[in-house]
């Protein structure tokens, strides 16, 4: 079962103002935990995304420093 509920942020901090301190604590915690395994996947996916992408080999490398020589030559200063 789902629940719905079409509040507003200041709907929001209005009832979280409402709990118990202990409760408050509870949800700062919470909150916190959440933020900070957010940060970590996101950091995972990009260090996999890094790792992923495609590299050139060394004799492409050399055709691409070739090329951009000849580029740069045929420039008009």
């Amino acid at each position: 079962m789902e629940l719905r509920l079409n509040i507003d942020y200041n709907q929001i901090m209005n009832l979280i103002w409402q709990l118990p301190s202990k409760d408050l604590e509870k949800l700062a915690n919470v909150l916190q935990n959440e933020l900070s395994s957010k940060k970590k996947i996101s950091k995972k996916k990009l260090q996999e995304i890094i790792l992923s992408a495609p590299t050139w080999s060394e004799s492409d490398y050399k055709e691409y420093r070739e090329a951009r020589k000849q580029i740069n030559k045929s420039r008009l200063v």
